[in-house]
Formats: structure tokens, C-alpha cells, sequence
């Protein structure tokens, strides 16, 4: 049987600067869990050429703004296997409520589904048309946030799923529940895709 995706957590320090990984993480840097001190220079060594500097970006944004450290890039592991990750994240507040740091997961998108992620989703799937779309809905939703495929989106809610115990059709729900917290658009994306939506045969 395949495995589940691959997840692991982090957290990063605003005023220190200083970085925890979970054994995972490690693992799939292609480290020993403990072997080396993560750092921001030892993250950027590792991030693909084209991606390091959008990531090096977001790390500053999240010291200088207190926003969580949220990214879609690639890295190369010590034997220089590229991993296509997704990285989510929330903010730390201490207890007057600033931001002092960032914690959240490194999900990666590599490869195909794992047999726990298929049953997973045919155990779903089946359902009323109803249940199926609000589960395609989230999909949709998690393809145009992040920039992923249809099958990557798969993955993360899997993932969700089983680490919330919620079923995919009940975690599809509330996410959906929970978009109007999004800010909307800007003007120009509407009106970017007013001109497609308007001209597209």
C-alpha cells in the first residue's frame, strides 16, 4: 500500500528568526531529524533556482508584516530529488495578541495518490451528486488559491480530512462555509476574468 502524502510542521520566530522542523520536514529535506539547525540561509540553499527568490520574499514579508509564512515552490533534497511542496500556515499571537511567529505544514505535491489518499476518496465520491460537488466545489477552490492541479488539491484534502477527522464531504462544507473570511478580488481580477468569462466560445 502507498503511503499517505507526505506532511510535516514548522515554526518560525519573528524576532529571532529562528526555525523548528518536524522530523518530517527534515526527512524530506533528505536530513536525519536533528542533523543540522534549520535556518533561513539553509532553507534558500535548498529552494529550486527559479523559486528562491519568491521564497526569500515571502520569509521577509512574514518578519516585516507578522503575516504567516505561506508559499507554493520547490526544493532540492540533499541527493537532489526535486519536491514540488505547498507550505500553509497561520500566525503566532502571544498573549496580547501580536504576531510573533508562524507555524504550519509543509505538504508535498509530488507523485500520485496513494492508495490510502484513493480509498480515501472513493469512500466519498460515491455519494449523491450533492455530496460530490460540494467535495469538486473545495477543489475548485484549493486549484485557483494555491496554483495547484486537480490532483494535488486532492491530496490536501485528503490530508485535512484525516488529520481533522472530518469526512471529505463534511471538511468540503465547512471550508466553503468559511470563504466569505477571504477578502474578495481586487477590481482588476474581476475584471480580468469578466473579460474572459464575456469572450471565451
Amino acid at each position: 500500500m502507498s503511503e499517505s502524502v507526505a506532511v510535516g510542521s514548522f515554526r518560525f520566530w519573528f524576532a529571532t528568526r529562528r526555525w523548528e522542523w518536524s522530523a518530517e520536514v527534515y526527512r524530506m529535506h533528505g536530513y536525519r531529524p536533528g542533523e543540522v539547525e534549520p535556518s533561513t540561509e539553509l532553507i534558500l540553499a535548498h529552494k529550486h533556482p527559479d523559486d528562491r527568490r519568491g521564497v526569500a520574499e515571502a520569509i521577509d514579508r512574514s518578519v516585516d508584516l507578522g503575516e504567516p509564512f505561506s508559499s507554493r515552490h520547490r526544493f532540492l533534497d540533499t541527493a537532489g530529488v526535486e519536491h514540488d511542496v505547498m507550505v500553509v500556515a497561520d500566525r503566532i499571537r502571544d498573549e496580547n495578541g501580536a504576531a510573533v511567529g508562524t507555524s504550519g505544514f509543509y505538504i508535498d505535491l509530488g507523485g500520485v495518490l496513494g492508495d490510502d489518499e484513493r480509498a480515501a476518496l472513493d469512500a466519498e465520491l460515491p455519494r449523491p451528486f450533492a455530496a460530490r460537488a460540494v467535495v469538486e466545489q473545495a477543489k475548485g477552490i484549493l486549484m485557483r488559491m494555491y496554483g495547484i492541479s486537480a490532483e494535488q488539491a486532492c491530496k490536501v484534502l485528503v490530508w485535512r480530512s484525516q488529520a481533522t477527522n472530518l469526512s471529505l464531504r463534511d471538511l468540503s462544507e465547512r471550508l466553503i462555509a468559511e470563504l466569505p473570511l477571504v477578502p474578495p478580488p481586487s477590481p482588476a481580477t474581476i475584471a480580468a476574468f469578466d473579460h474572459i468569462l464575456m469572450t471565451v466560445h
